[in-house]
């Protein structure tokens, strides 16, 4: 099967971010993708807004998601995007959706470790997700999906490969900085490597994050890779590379810790 990532810098008007995911979705659909994965924020980015961040939020994340619909029906590729959900306590979710190539809602994810590391504090103004972790069927392939700063935590990453995961999808914004660069691959690198499974991270590539969305295969070997530019990445991902994989290292039939629940905060 064959995915697209793409990255872009989101900017803080939604109708502007959806025309570029639906020019890179057109670009994935005439490359023969069947998913094109699309960055956190993609709705829009939440430094750009300011004070009417939470306002913006209660009247924008439906349409956006219902614009997803119609782009993924339009360009008959599956979508997944980033956004924000509003929630009961003001604070909204850093939300994830997944669309099919009919466009029909197949599962959201709500972002379960909140940024709050290198002074920044993403829980000031965004509630943790409070649902799990999620996998849905996209073509021949099971994809999971996780959130940027997720990607520092194993154990989501295991739990979601334990829930079905074939493909573990990465939409962020991670943040340009001393060691960043380094953290991003090689965290891509040994969640692939770990879970011997396919990874398609998409970031954006605004002045504060550093780009370079990927295509790992499940040994960790970068198949696809962007710069700090806009691009729209394509690979070729398949079930049987997983199965060779698996076969030559069975890291997950051979463990001694087996599935654990994975509870998510309040």
């Amino acid at each position: 099967m064959k995915i697209a990532v793409g990255q872009f810098a989101p900017t803080a008007d939604t109708a502007e971010n959806l025309q570029t995911m639906r020019r890179m979705a057109g670009e994935a659909a005439a490359a023969g993708a069947e998913l094109v994965v699309f960055p956190e924020e993609a709705m829009f980015s939440e430094r750009l807004i300011g004070e009417l961040f939470e306002e913006l939020v209660l009247r924008g994340w439906s349409g956006f998601v219902q614009q997803l619909s119609f782009l993924a029906a339009q360009t008959g590729v599956a979508v997944i995007a980033g956004g924000y959900e509003a929630s009961a306590d003001g604070r909204p979710y850093n939300t994830l959706v997944a669309v099919d190539g009919q466009g029909a809602i197949l599962g959201t994810y709500r972002k379960l470790h909140l940024y709050d590391a290198f002074s920044h504090r993403e829980s000031d103004r965004i509630r943790p997700g409070d649902k799990g972790v999620t996998v849905v069927r996209i073509g021949e392939l099971s994809v999971g999906m996780i959130t940027c700063y997720d990607l520092r935590f194993p154990e989501i990453c295991r739990a979601v490969v334990d829930a079905g995961a074939q493909l573990l999808t990465v939409p962020a914004a991670w943040f340009a900085g001393e060691h960043k660069v380094d953290h991003w691959q090689a965290l891509l690198k040994a969640r692939a490597i770990e879970n011997t499974a396919w990874v398609a991270a998409a970031d954006t590539c605004a002045e504060h994050t550093v780009g370079r969305s990927a295509v790992l295969d499940p040994l960790g070997v970068v198949v696809a890779e962007a710069g700090e530019e806009e691009a729209v990445l394509t690979a070729d991902v398949t079930a049987e590379r997983i199965d060779e994989v698996r076969r030559t290292v069975p890291v997950l039939a051979n463990r001694r810790f087996g599935p654990a629940p994975l509870i998510p905060e309040d």
